[in-house]
Order: structure tokens, then C-alpha cells, then sequence
């Protein structure tokens, strides 16, 4: 039968809200410590409380010396009472025996509840705490108890505490006391009152969940979140993009008639949100993330010092607009695509390219190709210093120099970077593997000399060696390191056993790089680029107007001449017989089979195999306006008797 203990247990369990095993525990504890309190026992007896929560009899067992008279009955049983509960006790023996007192007394009554109540306490902290560490990053409800200058105090499940500090609130929005509040669990900290639960507002992962629970796609992986730049309380930017064919990333999130978007601008107390599409062209990237302005051009430079930087030009009345507020658009399309954003008006940039063409070493080579157009270039911001009117077609030939200046100057910064990338890679094949493997400390150098350089990123003895071949200025400049310290570096490589290469390696590495920049100078002297919209046309061709350029250089007299006989002799690996490890490196196209030819395949002539060897092909671009697209024309000469066209589309 039930009597009053078991209905109070009961009772603290429906209200703590902890397992059953806690709250036993604590109550061993506590009538542990009162029998102790009321037998004035010490603490170095081992002494343990049982309770039967069926009835609720509670049972204390303590450990006490077997002896043959008993003086002291806390510490001392005779052997006849040891034998009832172990058979084979002796004396001088220990024994863990019955010893419930009939009554605890007030004192140890009121010392098991203190216990009761400090053990209770511990177990709701540590289930708050594992609890709420499993909540970090998601959204948590409370009521507002408190508000001070430091922040809001908020209460939470399980009778827990949130804390929102004023850096974490929106700005601007006003709070008042039990009112409910959302907020995103930030921290959970581990304290001596219990755990200390940070929240937030103004944090961007707040907006990201509210995103994931208004948008179904989101939840569900249809849609993902590529990056968030906020600003608390203003203004917000969110790239999006789709992982499912035939989703609308940006539609998915703004809702019908922008349901979804306006619920989350309501809890966010009507901050500005835009959603835009992500995209893996940086260029495109960054003219988005500028919305709602328009943008002409965008430059990228992934050469510069520090962070990307990317010069985006814009129309002279969509400055202020790509600009923002104090600067607030720009700043945040930055935070979103993690570039440098510089932001130049269509006249600033066209001034500023007209400039270095005249100023800058650089951009000698643009300046002779620009020669013509540049007069014209002065004649239209000559007119805009004037405050004259400048057509669109002005604007038009502004935008295509600036688009022509920036695309060279990228274009050439490009082939200057794959020049250097392509010498330290060669460089680096010839450093052992083992040298990027030994510790700069193994090296034996001076304390100071090996802190300078393990600060300044060379923490490999590969590395170090690297760069010494590469250039030694960069170790030069570094605060510490002059020509002294350079002798002792270089001896010091000097000893390694593998530090000495032979002078062929050398000249073979020179010679590479040398080949790959002939190649390069090459290319780009033999192949012609057709002026498109984008590289910045003088003269865009009308409707049914075919394309003056083909699409392939044309080859000169002498190059026509020329016959399969003599590309197959270039091609051919060699004359001598190839080894088995030689064939298996050639491609399948330059292994050539030995056939029986025939005795009708050996009479025939010379020039008739001559004339089907010297066939030639053109290539010819026309804009059809009915079909609006593009044929491509080849025409070839058969049987000596009229012109073949093929159409490709």
C-alpha cells in the first residue's frame, strides 16, 4: 500500500521533471548523511542507504568491526550478529550490517532535506545543461522576466534562464516584460549557478533558421543558403541557389505575392531583405549581389594584395543606388561574395583608363591599339566636363574602351600569374619530396633566424628552398634578415644531403619556362578574336549582315601547299624501332599498323593522290533573321567539279 512517502516522491518527480534513478540517489544520499548526523558517525565509515519505493521502508546498512564484546555499537558488532548476515565472518573482520535507527531527530531530518535539495539542484543544472547543449544554433522560445542595461532576461524550459546581451538585440526594437520573445540559442557556458544560455537576435544564423521554417524547399534540401550578409535592424542579403532542376531559388523564398518573406520582414521588425541567386561566375556573382543597381562592367583582379578585389562599373545614375546609404549596399554585397568591391561611375573609369594609357608602362601596348579611338574617348568627357548632353551612343563607346582596357590588362595579368605558377611548379619538382617533410627547426639554424621565417609562412625546409630559388628578396625584407643571415641560411642548406643538383636540371627548368612563354606569344599572335558585344564592338553587324571574320585564321599559300605526307612525318614519335614501355606512352591516334597494300593501290599515280591530299576547306559565319541564330557554312571542292556546302546551325 502506498503511504505518504511514496506519493511525495512521486510528486517531486511529475514537478523536477528528472529520471527516477536521480532522485533515488538523492535520497540515499541525504539519509546516508542523516544516519551519520544522528549516530554522530564518522565519515570514514562506509554507510549506505536503501529504499524500497514500493513501500517506502527505508533500510541503512553501515560497515562495523566484528569483535567478541561490543563496547561501541556505531563501529563494533559481535560475531553472532555477523554470522546471520555472512556465514563465514570472523573476528578482527569487517561486515556490513543493519543499523536503521528508529529515529533521525530533527537535526538529521533537516540535514537529509538540505542534502535532498543540493542534490536536486545539481541534477536540474546538469539536464538543463544537456540539454540545451543539444539546442545551440536553433531557435528558442522564452518569456521576457527582466530588462536591464546590460539586456533582457528571458525564461525558457525546464524553469532555465537565457540571457540576450544588448549587442545581440535588433536596434531599435522595443521589448517589454512577459512578452514571448524568439531568439536563436547562441552559447550555452557552464557556471557555478548553473548554465548560462547566451541568445541572439541580431545574429545572422537567426535569419537563416526563420529562412529554413517559413521555406519548405529549404527544409527539405531543395534549396540551399550559399552565404548571408546582415546587417541587424536595416538591411539583409541572402544567395540562394538550387539543388533540384526546375526550381526557382529566389521565387521558393519570396512566396506568393512575397508571403514567405514579408512573415520573416514582420519578426525581424521590418528589416529590408533581398534574395538574390548565387552564382559560380564571380563577375555575375557581384552584379547581382549590387542589386538594385545596374552594372556595366565587373573587373576581377584575384592578383591583388590581401583580399580579391573586383572594380565594378556602373551608369553615373545608378552610383548613389550601387553605393547605398552610408555605403550600406556596397558593404554588404562584400560581406555576401567575400571580394573587394570598388565602385566606379561609366566617366570615372573611362577617365581613370585614359590616364594609365597615357601614363602607365603598362599599358603601352593598349595605348597603340587604342590610338583612334582615344581622341574621340577626350571629345566625349571634354563634353561631359562641360556639362553638355552625351548621347547613348557616346555612353556606348565609353562603356566598350573601358571594356576593352580592363579585359586586356586582366588578360595579360593572367598570363603573367600562370607564367609565375608554371615556374614554381617546375621549380618545385626538382626539390626533393623529403625536404617538404623536415621540420625549418631541423634545419640547425640560430632561435631568432627560425622564428622570422616560420612567422613569415616558411615552416618546411622545402619551402624555404622554394623560395630561394624563386626570389630571394622576400626572405631579404623581412625584419632581421640581412646578407649575413643569408650566408648562414645558405650554408646551412648546403649540408644537406640532397641540397646539390646537377646544373642540367637548371637549365632544363630555364628552358621550359622559356618554351611555354614562345608558345604563349605564339598563340596569341596567330589566333584572331572575333569582337563580340562583350569584348567591346566598334561595330556591331545588323540583321542579315554576314560576319566579316571567319571563325579560323586563314593559312597562307605556302601552308596550303603543304601535304598529309609532311604533318604525318611532324607527328610520327620516330623512325627507330619504339621499345614496349615507349608504345604503351603514345596515343592511340600517332600508332600507325603496317597494311598489305595491294598491287591496284601501288599502281595508282602519284597526283591523283597528291589531289586528295590537297583538298581544302573554308568556313563561312552568316545571320540568318528569319531563324534569329547563326550558320556556320563549309564548303568543300569534290570530284574537281562544283562547291559542297554543309550548314551547321
Amino acid at each position: 500500500m502506498k503511504n505518504e512517502f511514496v506519493l511525495a516522491f512521486n510528486e517531486v518527480l511529475e514537478e523536477k521533471q528528472l529520471p527516477k534513478e536521480i532522485i533515488v540517489s538523492a535520497l540515499e544520499a541525504a539519509l546516508a548523511s542523516a544516519y551519520r548526523k544522528s549516530e554522530n558517525a564518522s565519515n570514514a565509515q562506509p554507510v549506505e542507504a536503501k529504499i524500497d519505493l514500493q513501500t517506502g521502508q527505508v533500510t541503512i546498512y553501515a560497515e562495523k568491526e566484528i569483535v567478541e564484546a561490543v563496547q561501541d555499537p556505531r563501529t563494533e558488532v559481535s560475531l553472532e550478529e555477523a554470522r546471520k548476515v555472512e556465514a563465514d565472518a570472523k573476528i578482527g573482520g569487517m561486515v556490513l550490517v543493519e543499523s536503521t535507527p528508529k529515529d533521525f531527530g530533527r537535526v538529521a531530518a533537516q540535514t537529509a532535506r538540505q542534502v535532498i535539495q543540493q542534490r536536486i539542484r545539481e541534477a536540474e543544472r546538469d539536464a538543463q545543461l544537456e540539454h540545451y547543449r543539444h539546442q545551440v544554433g536553433e531557435i528558442v522560445s522564452g518569456m521576457i522576466q527582466a530588462i536591464n542595461q546590460q539586456g533582457l532576461t528571458l525564461g525558457l524550459e525546464m524553469k532555465a534562464e537565457g540571457f540576450m546581451p544588448r549587442k545581440e538585440m535588433i536596434p531599435g526594437e522595443r521589448y517589454r516584460v512577459h512578452e514571448r520573445v524568439r531568439a536563436i540559442l547562441l552559447e550555452v557556458k557552464e557556471n557555478t549557478k548553473g548554465p548560462q544560455i547566451i541568445l541572439s537576435r541580431g545574429h545572422r544564423n537567426f535569419l537563416r533558421r526563420l529562412l529554413e521554417n517559413e521555406v519548405p524547399e529549404i527544409y527539405h534540401g531543395m534549396i540551399e543558403i550559399r552565404s548571408i550578409a546582415r546587417e541587424p535592424g536595416q538591411r539583409s542579403k541572402v544567395a540562394v541557389s538550387a539543388l533540384q532542376a526546375g526550381v526557382d531559388p529566389v521565387g521558393a523564398c519570396v512566396g506568393m505575392r512575397g508571403m514567405r518573406i514579408q512573415a520573416i520582414v514582420r519578426e525581424l521588425n521590418d528589416e529590408k531583405i533581398d534574395v538574390i541567386e548565387w552564382n559560380s561566375d564571380p563577375a555575375v556573382y557581384i552584379s547581382k549581389a549590387l542589386s538594385p543597381a545596374r552594372v556595366t562592367g565587373v573587373y576581377l583582379n584575384e592578383r591583388s594584395k590581401g583580399t580579391k578585389t573586383a572594380t565594378v562599373v556602373v551608369p553615373e545614375d545608378q552610383l548613389s543606388l550601387a553605393i547605398g546609404r552610408d555605403g550600406q549596399n556596397a558593404r554588404l554585397a562584400a560581406r555576401l561574395t567575400s571580394w573587394k568591391i570598388d565602385i566606379k561611375s561609366l566617366p570615372e573609369a573611362a577617365t581613370e583608363a585614359l590616364h594609365k594609357l597615357q601614363t602607365n608602362p603598362e599599358y603601352e601596348p593598349f595605348a597603340e591599339m587604342e590610338k583612334e579611338v582615344v581622341p574621340q574617348i577626350e571629345n566625349i568627357l571634354a563634353k561631359k566636363a562641360e556639362g553638355r548632353p552625351v548621347t547613348p551612343e557616346e555612353y556606348q563607346v565609353l562603356s566598350q574602351f573601358v571594356d576593352r582596357i580592363e579585359r586586356g590588362i586582366l588578360r595579360q595579368k593572367s598570363g603573367e600569374k600562370y607564367i609565375e605558377e608554371e615556374r614554381e611548379r617546375i621549380e618545385a619538382a626538382h626539390i626533393p619530396d623529403e625536404a617538404f617533410d623536415i621540420p625549418l627547426e631541423d634545419l640547425g639554424l640560430p632561435v631568432r633566424y627560425t622564428n622570422l621565417l616560420s612567422g613569415a609562412g616558411y615552416l618546411s625546409v622545402g619551402d624555404l628552398m622554394l623560395q630561394l630559388k624563386l626570389d630571394q628578396n622576400p626572405i631579404l625584407k623581412l625584419e632581421g634578415i640581412g646578407p649575413k643571415a643569408m650566408a648562414v641560411i645558405e650554408e646551412a642548406l648546403e649540408k644537406l644531403p640532397f641540397a646539390s643538383q646537377p646544373e642540367e636540371i637548371e637549365e632544363q627548368s630555364i628552358g621550359l619556362i622559356n618554351e611555354t612563354i614562345a608558345e604563349e606569344v605564339i598563340i596569341e599572335e596567330k589566333l584572331e578574336i572575333i569582337p563580340n558585344e562583350e569584348e567591346g564592338l566598334e561595330k556591331i553587324p545588323e540583321e542579315g549582315e554576314p560576319l566579316s571574320q571567319e571563325i579560323i585564321a586563314q593559312p597562307s599559300p605556302q601552308e596550303e601547299v603543304q601535304t598529309e605526307e609532311e604533318v604525318e612525318e611532324i607527328e610520327t614519335p620516330s623512325d627507330k624501332e619504339p621499345s614496349l614501355d615507349d608504345l604503351f606512352k603514345w596515343p592511340p591516334d600517332k600508332i600507325e599498323f603496317e597494311t598489305v597494300e595491294s598491287e591496284e593501290d601501288e599502281d595508282e599515280s602519284d597526283a591523283e593522290k597528291k589531289k586528295k591530299k590537297k583538298k581544302k576547306k573554308f568556313v563561312e559565319m552568316e545571320f540568318d533573321p528569319d531563324r534569329d541564330t547563326t550558320i556556320v557554312k563549309k564548303k568543300r571542292k569534290r570530284d574537281g567539279s562544283q562547291w559542297e556546302e554543309d550548314w551547321d546551325v
